[in-house]
This record gives structure tokens, sequence and C-alpha cells, in this order.
């Protein structure tokens, strides 16, 4: 597969980007402890186990037990009628590649922790595979030494394979100053804490995914993937205004890259409608140099000037779009 081209992206970025000027914080800046963690979750916790014995969702006549649900190596495709028949990796991982849609689930949509592919183009994420794989891209859980394992082949028919689903909107983001008391469980996801089920705390400077339908998500039905993503208030506001204008200078207008709406513009790719701390996670480490490589480097200037406030801001608002050709769940 050729690699992506950049050539208008790169021209639009000189030009309208000279105005980023400060300089990048330290290196690894975004691993560490303090503010960030909510954008970094750590597992923390676990839901209450569930019974070993075989359970259905609506409209499956699968079967699979809490077990099989977490195998990474082998998730639930709870609807194959629903989709083209997937690469070889989608479906079954092998040494130290786990299977792709076990974090991204066989529709691309993902989870919070991980990235949802579905819209991508298959050039855009092959050249993020290969950055992966070369380490100018750093994923602090598992993707370098997953894609070590895969060869040229594999990254092209993975890419091909999630370029083709279809974008959804699976979380919705509302402003709020309380919050229900969460930790971070098995897979890196946050949930309600059961044992303060009714308590509430002030969200502070952060967002705070939960899951809208638990079952559905616990169980990784593509049809109940649903999440609400609590955010301070006012946030969405300052988020309209840093994406749409650029804040009066502080980045660049981000649709000038990623085109109308921000559903993608050639192999810039969408960014409406994905998780929002996974976008978070992004823009921390386009700051802190962790995510190098061509976008890395296209992007280092319109987030240089961004605070961790900025950054919470784009990241809930851009959520907040509906993606081309897109509806929800």
């Amino acid at each position: 597969m050729k690699k992506s081209v950049w050539v208008f992206a790169l021209a639009l970025l000189a030009a309208v980007t000279i105005r980023a000027q400060q300089a990048q914080p330290t290196a690894g800046q975004a691993f560490q402890a303090g503010p960030r963690e909510w954008a970094f979750p750590v597992i923390a916790g676990a839901l209450p186990p569930e019974e070993d014995t075989p359970v259905k969702v609506s409209g499956s006549s699968k079967a699979y037990t809490p077990k099989q649900i977490d195998d990474l190596n082998n998730p639930p495709d709870w609807f194959p009628e629903q989709h083209p028949t997937p690469p070889a990796l989608v479906v079954k991982g092998r040494g130290g590649v786990l299977a792709c849609g076990a974090c991204h689930l066989m529709n691309g949509l993902g989870h919070p922790e991980s990235a949802g592919l579905a819209g991508f183009t298959a050039d855009y994420i092959y050249q993020q595979m290969q950055d992966f794989k070369s380490g100018v891209r750093k994923d602090a859980a598992r993707m370098n030494g997953i894609a070590k394992e895969m060869s040229d082949q594999e990254m092209h028919d993975v890419a091909m394979y999630f370029s083709g689903m279809k974008p959804m909107r699976t979380t919705k983001v509302m402003e709020a100053a309380m919050v229900p008391k969460t930790f971070v469980g098995g897979g890196r996801m946050r949930f309600i804490d059961p044992k303060t089920a009714g308590q509430n705390e002030p969200i502070g400077k952060r967002i705070v995914t939960v899951p809208e339908d638990l079952e559905g998500v616990r169980h990784r039905d593509p049809n109940r993937d649903l999440f609400i993503a609590y955010v301070p208030p006012g946030t969405l506001s300052k988020g309209k205004a840093l994406v749409e204008s650029g804040g009066n200078g502080k980045t660049v207008a981000c649709a000038i890259c990623h085109g109308e709406g921000l559903r993608g513009l050639g192999n810039v790719p969408s960014l409406a409608g994905m998780h929002p701390i996974y976008i978070a996670r992004q823009l921390f480490l386009f700051k802190d140099g962790t995510r190098n490589g061509v976008d890395g480097q296209l992007m280092k200037r319109p987030v240089a000037q961004l605070t961790d406030d900025d950054v919470l801001a784009i990241s809930a608002y851009v959520a907040s779009l509906t993606p081309a050709q897109a509806g929800t769940n």
C-alpha cells in the first residue's frame, strides 16, 4: 500500500500556524500523575464478577461466557452479518498480536480507552500502524508491540477492513458540575462505583466518561455500546470557539485541515464524534512529542499554546459533533 499523501495539509499548516511559537513541554509529561489522570486511566478496581455462564444480547443468536467476552485473542462477534468477513487478525490474535476486534470492536468504533477507526481512510490507518512499528508513535499500552509483530500485508488488510466501517456517534456529551463517583476497571474504562451508588462529586477539570448501557458495553455489544461523557459547565462553548476560530490566535481553526464539521479531508482523519478522552490523549501526546511521525510533525504547532483546559474543551466539543453519514446507535 502506498503511504499517505500529506502535501495539502502541510501547505495549509505552514500558512496558518506561524502564530503558535510556544516551546513544547518536557517529553513524558502526559504520563505524569496529576491533572491529566482523567485522560490516561489506570485500572484501580473491578466490577462485581458475573457468573461464568453463557450470556446473550438482543438480536443475536450467539452466546458467550463472560470469560470468552473478555478474551483479547478471541473477542465476541455478536453480529457477523452486520459487517464484511474480517481479516484473520481482527477476530483472532496470535502471539503478541491481540485480536483487533477486542479493543476496536468488529465495527471499528472502539471504547474510550482505544481509538475509533471507523471512517478513517485505509492509507491513514496503515501509516499509523507503520509509525507504531517504527516507534515514532508511542503507545503506553500495547500498540507498539502489536505492530512490530504484524506484516505489511496484515496491516494493509486490517486497514482496508476498518476503513469500510461506518462511523457512529456513541457518546453523549453533557455539561455537569457534579458527577457520579467512579473508578477505572477492566479494559481501562471508567465505571460508576457500585460501592458509592447514588453519590456524586465535583467534576473539577475532567472529562468523566461512563457507560450509558453498562451491560451492553461490558458484553461488547456493538449495537448497545453507548457512553455518557460529563464535562464541566461552559466547556462546549469554549471548545466551539477554539475549534471554529482558533481562539483568538491560540491555535488554528481545525476545519482547515480536518474538513467541514471535522469529518475528514482526504487522508487527514475525521474527528467528529470520537471518544473525547481519546482525543484529549492524542492532543497531550502531540504536545509532549510522544506521538510523532507525519501527523505528529503536523500537529506540533497547532497544539503548542493549548493549555490543559483548552485540550479538555476541544476534546469535548469535537466529541459532540456528528460524523459524516452517521447516526446514533
